[in-house]
């Protein structure tokens, strides 16, 4: 047993990175991931907007009034919709929105995924073939339109895939010297996957958790704008998208070009910090 705690320092040794000063090392990601650090500031922004929400609206996001289809001007800054309400207000109070269902299915998805790539050798094959949105939008027609279940159709179909990049991890790992002397030691299956194997899947995981977010998002919006996603009167962009697109995108085009603006930012900042991440903490790819 004495020799087993050892190991574990031995282990734990390699995988804790050599501590350098934090603004040097934004300095060095920024200036050889230029696209990345915008990607990281559109994050933050994004992050920064649904935490001041309250603070950064300047009306109550979901009560209407006569002032129907007002243009952007001074006491409306992106106008209103249909019902009155200001859309700027709206469009802040629904980043929170796209971020807790964007962050929260990323979460339960790649933390269950992970689990399972694990322990398991070989799963959800079927689940793995089919596009996310096309399961999402399944899962979310048979458990209805509210905020819980939208966290639980995108999550679900983000296990197999989290599944399938730790368990390529594992495969690797576990054929590492140290793991092979753990299991000659006597270790057992339990502490070496949790012990030695799964701290040195954390770059993979965020990687992972990153690159998934914008397409959680997105998948979000997708699902609100078909109605299966944020029920009214919750402020959603792709519920905002829904009902302007349909009747309302020539009389008042900003009720579509805002809200779809929003979504394309977040995707895009995400994409490119989670593109950025994957090459820095690849260890086959920080030639490239």
């Amino acid at each position: 047993m004495a020799q087993v705690r050892a190991l574990d320092v031995v282990a734990d040794t390699q995988i804790l990175p050599i501590e350098r000063p934090r603004g040097s090392a934004l300095g060095r990601f920024a200036r050889k991931k230029p696209l990345g650090a915008a990607g990281g500031i559109l994050v933050l922004l994004l992050v920064g907007t649904a935490v001041l929400a309250d603070v950064l609206s300047t009306h109550d996001p979901v009560r209407t009034s006569t002032n129907v289809l007002v243009a952007p001007g001074a006491d409306f800054w992106l106008g209103t919709d249909n019902l009155g309400r200001d859309l700027y207000s709206r469009i802040v109070h629904g980043s929170r929105i796209s971020l807790l269902v964007g962050l929260a299915s990323t979460v339960v998805g790649t933390i269950i995924g992970g689990l399972i790539g694990l322990m398991s050798q070989r799963v959800m094959d079927i689940m793995q073939a089919l596009p996310i949105l096309v399961l999402a939008l399944v899962l979310a027609a048979a458990l209805g339109p509210s905020l819980p279940n939208a966290i639980v159709a995108i999550s679900i179909p983000i296990v197999p895939r989290a599944a399938r990049v730790i368990r390529a991890s594992v495969l690797g790992i576990r054929e590492l010297t140290y793991v092979e002397s753990a299991r000659a030691l006597g270790a057992r299956h339990v502490r070496i996957a949790l012990r030695h194997i799964l701290p040195n899947t954390m770059g993979p995981f965020i990687v992972l958790a990153t690159a998934q977010l914008g397409g959680s998002i997105l998948v979000e919006a997708a699902l609100s704008f078909l109605g299966l996603g944020i029920p009214e009167p919750y402020p959603s962009w792709g519920r905002m998208l829904s009902i302007a697109a349909a009747e309302y995108a020539e009389r008042a085009p900003w009720l579509v070009i805002w809200p779809g603006l929003a979504i394309s930012l977040a995707v895009f900042g995400t994409n490119l910090l989670g593109d950025a991440l994957r090459d820095t903490l690849d260890p086959r790819l920080r030639g490239s």
